[in-house]
């Protein structure tokens, strides 16, 4: 097994320690397949990426016995954190939010090629996605890069326009290298082909309908514990405060509306400016209790017209609420006046131009659609169902190469 190698510091690539014997048994006893997911994604506040994981982890145990599952994800050292958890140390990043940069593609690769996978799915093209290649080469394995980031859009954003094309020239470069590219929405598959690369299959996420649910809401319970007023009309976002998010845009269009619109940002506020419309409270780290918070307000708003998918947006449409978001990107695939409001702009004033459409309306025909559209359309089960497919795919045409492995 891993020997644990306590390390926040520099990476050693002479630290792992494992004997190839004892890899098997992570698969655990009779499993036929050996499925390893890598990404930096993956910390004790991430978003999207990490929830999809888990509940891909939970779907495998239920539906399909027969694959067993491996997550490796950066961590405070390298070894085996849980049963299928492994970690490979790495710093965390200054500001970051407990993310960890992976730094060495050696201890990467050598730890996935230890674990002998059947296939690799690599959820970024950082540290972990270029290990994923190198193992899947050497062990003769397939490799899907699912693409959960717009690396493009955030280049752009963060350092100007001119470097969008630089990294969409990078994208390319680097997921025509995967046997599969899988994308969570049209959106992200048109950007890669924008990039260059070809084929890419969409396959979008889910939610967890049972978690996410109407009759977790108690409205008058949140109102009294926020000290507002019953008659409050409460807007929720949940999300990390990244700049992509388009917080500020959110915060000045209830400003615009004044009373009686309050807007709760769960985990989202750490930098916003105060404004006595906010209510900023705290990372939810329960899921049963995130879930009764946002299942409590009556709308939730989404402002980022770049979102590759947005997987809080289904949490939010299970738990009964209409949501107001972009006509553009990922998140407005899921969005329609069948389900809520989208915004012509995700500016201050179209956002609230389109908050007040939306309460204009019919809130509980809207509620009860939105429930009624996440069940029939984005239950985990259509998006693993659909994953396992192309791992099939991918299996029937990949045969295996031994490869001699050193301790």
């Amino acid at each position: 097994m891993f020997e644990p190698v306590a390390s926040d510091a520099a990476d050693s690539d002479n630290l792992i320690r494992l004997d190839p014997a004892d890899a098997p048994e992570l698969s655990g006893p009779g499993q036929g397949l050996h499925l390893i997911d890598a990404t930096m994604m993956f910390a004790p506040r991430s978003g999207g990426v990490k929830r999809y994981l888990l509940a891909k982890r939970a779907w495998l145990e239920r539906r399909r016995p027969d694959i067993a599952h491996t997550l490796v994800v950066p961590g405070r050292q390298t070894g085996l954190e849980a049963p299928g958890l492994v970690t490979v140390a790495a710093a965390k990043l200054p500001f970051g939010d407990g993310y960890r940069m992976p730094a060495s593609l050696t201890k990467w690769e050598t730890v996935i090629r230890m674990l002998e996978p059947d296939i690799i799915e690599a959820g970024d093209i950082f540290v972990p996605g270029h290990a994923a290649l190198e193992a899947g080469e050497a062990l003769g394995v397939p490799v899907i890069g699912f693409c959960h980031t717009d690396a493009a859009a955030l280049a752009a954003l963060h350092f100007g326009e001119w470097a969008e094309g630089v990294a969409m020239k990078r994208w390319a470069s680097i997921y025509e290298r995967f046997d599969r590219v899988v994308a969570p929405s049209a959106h992200m598959a048109q950007r890669l082909a924008e990039a260059g690369v070809e084929g890419v299959a969409v396959q979008p996420l889910g939610v967890d309908l049972d978690l996410f649910h109407p009759g977790r809401a108690d409205a008058q319970r949140l109102r009294r514990k926020l000290g507002v007023a019953p008659e409050t009309r409460l807007l929720v976002f949940a999300g990390r405060p990244a700049r992509e998010k388009n917080i500020e845009s959110m915060v000045c269009a209830v400003e615009r509306l004044g009373d009686p619109y309050r807007l709760v940002l769960i985990g989202a506020g750490k930098d916003v400016r105060y404004s006595p419309h906010v209510i900023c409270l705290d990372y939810e780290r329960d899921p049963v209790r995130l879930a009764r918070l946002i299942a409590s307000c009556d709308a939730f708003v989404h402002a980022n017209e770049n979102e590759p998918f947005g997987l809080v947006v289904l949490e939010a449409l299970a738990a009964g609420l209409p949501v107001v978001g972009p006509c553009r990107g990922g998140a407005s695939e899921l969005i329609d006046e069948g389900v809520g409001q989208p915004a012509r702009k995700c500016d201050p004033e179209g956002l609230a131009e389109a908050i007040e459409a939306l309460f204009a309306r019919d809130l509980w025909a809207l509620s009860a659609a939105a429930r009624r559209r996440a069940e029939q359309h984005h239950g985990w089960d259509t998006t693993f169902e659909g994953l396992t497919r192309i791992y099939g795919e991918l299996l029937s045409g990949v045969r295996r190469a031994p490869v001699a492995m050193s301790a």
